[in-house]
Parts: structure tokens; sequence; C-alpha cells
């Protein structure tokens, strides 16, 4: 695939450069800030190769790519002017129009995204020492284990760095002021002063012995307050002293500030937030896992999920340990095991490839692919997985199940659960994967053809009750035509095709009943009886058969492939025509339609019908 081609297919459909307020990525989407989301056009996007769906959540229109999303950033952001790992946001107006709730996500997302891989990774690491130790693999007192760990740890002790830094990004603060900032607070020496017995005081008031390692909230407040204290110092200094001094007298500031004020009530917060978290569980760990395995791909998918992220980094900070991202793990197993059941049970040659691919993205914590690409296409593998799902998170939440360390969840932070509830989490998982995937077998695909891909060698062997694309392109609903006597289906149920192909060829074994002195329709009847509309463009019949031509004449016998119409898409465009061809079912009330689920047509079935 041409990542490139994508890209600036991607950029076209959301309306061009001009259209976007902010762009970024996180493992599976693309995120954009529209100024003007009507110029967006969803269905072109979602039916372009390469996109598994579109997601308008939390004030962002988010492109679901999958595991290739980096690939296609890249030339994304080189084509609108940005560093490639950045999110870049120039209209702050736009962002102000959000409703709070939204800008609250929004922020979230932002600040969290960049580094989520890094900190799954390292989080992995750390769980993966655990699981050595306790094997007796290593030993905690040996240079190797510390090493490691210190590779694992460091990204947690230095995460207040790391948040100053996404946060002024988004806030649109100088970000190495901000991470000077968040350094001061984890400043060795610093560190030393206040774990003395002596009280350490700033102009004669006290300033609190708190730990910011770790930390989540208090840094997140003072870049804060640092995006509104940043303009009125650019505004007071000149220009010609204002790059020195705006961040000297910042941090003059905002150092003794947030150690006096910001630090104490974030770390106060936090403090509240996590015994607030960990009472639910104490009193009622069976419900807590249930509605979080049950709800956690619904919260996804209208993406306040973010909210989420900074609790379990601030419980692990708090307490050590979180107990929301166990449940998380049963989740993604629920959602893994629905995507196997519809590999194990569909005859459908590119839905069987995609639950597949899907499974193994899926254990390692990739969910997008097998929701929109599979489970949430289907309806009733998402439902059997979000059943599953709370099935098993209440097995894991009843055990007491924590996390150590913050990881993505997936197979791979398994080692971050050793401990207590470990083996409620495995058996959670268990149970949630192997439910969820006989459910989807049993119950939740519906018939299909064995293969959408037909034998062009062996036309007459294809069955009577499909018809086959006519031509090759992108498969898009008929609604969405722009042509009002088709789109309503008034001339009969049916879908479209927006060519890649200068040819038409025959969708069925039968007849040719009907042809026309413009040529751009043609009219079919199967041996079975279904009659066929395929036609040529919208409003096409005013070029009078110009830039058509007929290759069959009525009465004719055809098979599958027979060529029934040339057409040249180019000069039917540069006329001011849309090429679209469609195929309706003409004789619509005999027959129970079912669409395909493939988003290219190219030889495969497009609709199967069931004789009533």
């Amino acid at each position: 695939m041409d990542y490139g081609v994508l890209a600036n297919n991607i950029l076209a459909g959301v309306g061009g450069k001009d259209n976007i307020g902010s762009a970024w990525h996180c493992a599976t989407r693309l995120r954009f800030k529209l100024k003007d989301e009507s110029k967006a056009d969803t269905e072109k996007i979602e039916n372009m190769d390469g996109v598994i769906t579109v997601v308008k959540s939390a004030g962002q229109y988010q492109v679901v790519i999958g595991n290739n999303v980096a690939r296609v950033f890249e030339p994304l952001a080189d084509a609108i002017g940005l560093a490639r790992d950045d999110a870049q946001s120039d209209n702050q107006e736009e962002k102000k129009k959000d409703n709070i709730v939204n800008r609250f996500i929004g922020f979230i997302s932002s600040v969290f995204t960049p580094f989520l891989g890094a900190m799954a990774g390292t989080g992995v690491l750390k769980g993966l020492l655990a699981l050595f130790v306790t094997l007796g693999w290593l030993q905690e007192s040996s240079g190797t284990y510390q090493i490691w760990y210190a590779a694992g740890d460091a990204f947690f002790y230095f995460l207040p760095v790391w948040l100053a830094f996404t946060a002024a990004a988004h806030l649109k603060v100088n970000q190495y002021v901000a991470a000077a900032l968040a350094g001061a607070l984890l400043y060795p020496n610093l560190i030393t002063l206040l774990a003395g017995s002596k009280p350490v005081t700033f102009f004669g008031l006290t300033v609190v012995g708190t730990t910011y390692s770790s930390s989540v909230i208090p840094i997140l407040l003072a870049v804060w307050m640092l995006s509104y204290l940043q303009p009125i110092l650019d505004k007071f200094f000149h220009d010609s002293v204002r790059n020195i001094f705006t961040p000297m007298v910042s941090l003059i500031i905002m150092v003794p500030v947030t150690l006096l004020v910001v630090g104490p009530l974030g770390t106060s917060v936090g403090t509240v937030l996590s015994s607030s978290v960990e009472s639910v569980y104490r009193v009622a760990p069976y419900a807590a896992g249930a509605v979080m395995g049950a709800l956690w791909q619904v919260f996804v998918i209208f993406g306040v999920h973010w909210t989420f992220v900074p609790v379990m980094t601030n419980n692990i900070s708090q307490l050590g340990y979180d107990y929301l991202l166990p449940m998380l793990s049963v989740v993604v197993l629920a959602q893994s095991g629905a995507a196997l059941g519809v590999f194990l049970k569909t005859k459908d040659a590119k839905m069987k490839s995609l639950a597949g691919s899907s499974v193994l993205t899926g254990v390692l914590g990739i969910t997008e692919p097998a929701i929109y690409g599979v489970t949430l296409k289907l309806k009733r593998p998402f439902i059997f997985a979000t059943i599953a799902g709370g099935i098993g998170g209440a097995i894991a939440g009843g055990g007491g199940a924590h996390a150590n360390a913050f990881t993505l969840p997936s197979l791979l932070a398994l080692p971050t659960y050793l401990g207590k509830g470990f083996t409620s989490v495995v058996i959670g998982l268990v149970v949630a994967f192997i439910l969820s995937a006989v459910a989807t077998y049993l119950f939740g695909v519906p018939s299909q053809p064995k293969d959408s891909k037909t034998d062009a060698k062996n036309p007459e062997e294809i069955q009577d009750d499909l018809v086959i694309a006519p031509v090759s392109g992108t498969i898009i609903p008929l609604e969405s035509v722009k042509d009002e006597v088709f789109a309503s289906g008034a001339m009969g149920k049916g879908i479209a095709i927006v060519p890649d192909d200068d040819q038409i060829v025959s969708p069925i074994v039968g007849t040719v009943a009907a042809v026309y002195p413009s040529k751009h329709a043609i009219g079919l009847i199967s041996n079975g009886g279904v009659e066929v509309l395929i036609h040529v463009g919208i409003d096409t019949v005013q070029l009078n058969g110009k830039h058509f031509n007929q290759l069959v004449e009525q009465g004719q016998k055809v098979s599958v492939g027979t060529p029934l119409i040339t057409f040249d898409r180019q000069a039917i465009q540069e006329a001011g025509y849309d090429p679209t061809v469609m195929v309706i079912i003409t004789n619509t009330a005999d027959y129970e339609i079912t669409e395909t689920q493939d988003t290219v047509a190219n030889q495969n079935w497009l609709l199967q019908l069931k004789a009533l």
C-alpha cells in the first residue's frame, strides 16, 4: 500500500489542510480537530482502502487506521507542515467553542497519547523483572536487575517531566520551561532537603515535604497555571529580551508557587481520587469489575476512556498499584475472542483475513481493528464481547486483581499483575476469551457464501443467488448516491461502486433483457429470475451515448464476466458527470437481499438474494 497516497486522500477527505486545527495520532487512529467538521467527507474516507472506520468523539474527528497509523501520519504531517511526532493546533478559538467535557477529554488524550507506547513498554519491562525475581532467575540485589530496573522505572519516576512537555504542547506553552518546572520538583538536592527533619521555608512560608516522582495531577495543574502566566509575561517584556526574561520569571514564580500551593493541592486531589477508587473496589469488587469489564469498550468508542488514564497512573503513584488495569486486559481478550469466533465461522475471505489479524493485534492490546473492522460491524460479536468482558471483569475484580505498573492492557501486561489476585485475573482472561469466542461462533456471524471471491475460470459454478461486482472500484451504499431516485430505493434495492476501471461485465449468468440507445445502462435477468439493472453514471443519459460503447445485444446469453459496456471515465468526469455505477435489483420485492461487507469491488459478490 502507498501510505503517501492514502495520507493525501485522507487530507482531501477531511477538507484539506486549511480545515485542520490540529492533528496527531495514537496507536491506531489519526486524530483531527477540524475547524468545520461538515466539510469532511466521512463516507469517502471510510471507503478508502486502508481505513477501518471513522469515529467522531469528544470533539475529535478520528480516522481508524490500525497498526500502520504511524506510516500514514508521516506523509500527512509533511503535507500539513507538522513535526512528525507532534500534535499541532493553530486555532485556539475553535477549542474554546467545545464544551468543557470535550475540552477536558481532548486535553487528557493529547497529553498521554504521545508517550503511551514508551510507558507501556517500560511497564512491561518492570513486570517481566518481577516475574524473573519470582521464578528465581534474578536477584533484586544483582547489578543486572538494578540496571534493567532503572531502565524500566526511570520513565515512571520522571513522569512529571513527560507530562509537562506534552501538556505544554497542548496548551501552547514553552515546553522546555514546563519541563524545567517539572525537573525542579524532582531535583535531588531539593528532595533531600524536603525529606530532612527541619522544616523548609520560602520567605517564611513552610514548604510541604511532598514527593513528586511519578505524580500526575500536580504538574498538570502547574502547567495549566503556566499557560495563563506566560502570555502575561510575553506582553510585559520587550521583544529584545522576551526569550530570556519570560522563561526566567516564569520559573521564579511557578516553582515556589507549585511547591507551596499547587503541588500539595494536586497531591491531595490525587490522594482523594485514589482512595475513592480503592473504596469502591473494596466495597463492591465484583460489581465494579463487571461494570468496567462490560462498559470499557463503549467508553473507548465514545472517547471518554481517556478520563481514566490519569486515574490509573495516579493510583500507581499514590497506592503503588491500580485496580482498573487488570479488568481492561479482560476486555481486550473478550474482543479478541469475538474476533476469533468470526474468523472460525465466517466464509467471507476478506472478513476472515481481517478477523484473523485482529485476534493477534487484540491480544497485544490494540483492539480498534477488532472493534471497528469486525465486532461492531457485525453487532452481535460486540454484544457478546461486552457480556463476556463483564463476566471476566467480575471474576478479576472479585479476586482483588491489581497492576503494579502501568502498561497497555494485554497479555503482555500479565507480569505486572503478579501478586494478590493474579489467579483471578488469569481465570477472568480465559473465561472472557473463550465465552466471547464460543458465543460469537455459535450465534454471532450471519450465514454467508463460502468465499466472496469468484473463480473467473468457472463462472457457471457461481451460485445463482449471488450478484457479482460488474466493475472494480470502491463499494459505497446506494443511499449515498447523489441521485434521489436511486438513493431512495425507488428503483429497487442495490449497491453502488465508484469505478476504477472502464469496463462493465455481467454480474450474473443469464440473458440481456434490455439495452438503451444512450448505452449508459443495461438490464439483465438471471437464469433464476433475478432482474438486474446496471446504470453507469448519474444523469449520464444526457450524453446520448457519447463516451459509451455497448458490447452486447438484447436477448444475448451472458455469463459472469462477459463484457457488456465500455466507457471513458475521464471524459465523463470532464463533462461534469459522476461515473458512479449503480447495481439495482428491480424485482426487489421478491427477495431478501444481503449486501456485502466488503469495501472494494474486484470480482467479489455484492448482493446475496434469498427468494421470499
